[in-house]
């Protein structure tokens, strides 16, 4: 178990959103059906589906050498099997241009994310929520099934992405008290919502958090996020971080996260480059 962070200087909030990001990524090569490489240089994971989402290189560190020969042996892999990827970068990426050079060998320029962190013991308490709504941890095959039906829908997931991440996360295993978490909220009983809690690099990183269109704007998504993360406060975790999305960042900037990095993604393809 990784020592719980408490230092709140910028360094170490950059390195632990990051990291908790590559561990929340690459804890899915515990799955079968997930190939994981992890060197110091590179890290990526494969799964043979032929979904960007599924396959990812997550962290390149390039000190030295022939960049562009090692960008190539990166996509190695994914071009033999003809499959698409995302590739992430960040602060800890390297070199510097590396995004540049990504684009140069082809690659799209999908946007970036900024990179969250906040201190719990400044979150607010138990939210208010709709009186209907309920949120619990996944512990059942039954209950993971409506979790991964209802993220693929807030996230307007391609068609097949479902059963991706039914597959993969079933083949992971539940343990609602371990280093990966799943909640579903469900209002009047129906599931609307999803969020993930993974513990990891010392701090609680806040993953997946979606609200099906015809819930929002009932304070269900902030509901779902500090769930989680009161969760973890009790558990001893003195950080929360977390990667938002458009839609997302005005609810986490008003529970206190704030911006220390961006997070970069790239989309290799095939098709793109024909």
């Amino acid at each position: 178990m990784d020592a719980l962070l408490h230092d709140f200087s910028i360094p170490v909030l950059v390195q632990a959103i990051q990291y908790n990001h590559l561990r929340f990524m690459a804890d899915q090569g515990r799955s079968p059906q997930v190939t994981l490489h992890d060197d110091p240089e590179l890290s990526w994971f494969i799964t043979g589906l032929p979904y960007p989402r599924c396959n990812r290189i997550l962290c390149a560190r390039f000190e030295a050498g022939d960049i562009d020969a090692k960008i190539e042996a990166a996509l190695a892999p994914y071009k033999a099997r003809g499959l698409p990827a995302l590739w992430h970068t960040g602060p800890a990426t390297h070199p510097p241009d590396l995004g540049k050079r990504l684009v140069a060998h082809g690659l799209t320029h999908r946007g970036e994310e900024p990179g969250m962190a906040a201190d719990l013991s400044r979150l607010p308490g138990r939210p208010s929520m709709p009186p209907s709504l309920t949120i619990a941890p996944v512990s059942d095959a039954a209950t993971l099934r409506a979790w991964c039906h209802t993220f693929a829908r807030a996230f307007g997931a391609s068609p097949g992405i479902e059963e991706v991440i039914w597959t993969v996360e079933a083949s992971l295993g539940l343990a609602p008290d371990g280093q990966r978490r799943l909640y579903l909220g469900r209002l009047a009983g129906e599931p609307v919502a999803s969020a993930a809690l993974f513990l990891g690099a010392g701090v609680a990183g806040l993953y997946c958090v979606g609200t099906l269109p015809s819930a929002r704007q009932r304070g269900i998504g902030r509901a779902m996020t500090l769930h989680p993360l009161l969760e973890a406060r009790a558990l001893g975790y003195k950080v929360g971080t977390l990667h938002a999305s458009s839609m997302g960042v005005g609810i986490y900037r008003r529970l206190g996260f704030e911006t220390y990095c961006w997070m970069g993604r790239y989309l290799y393809s095939q098709v793109q480059r024909t």
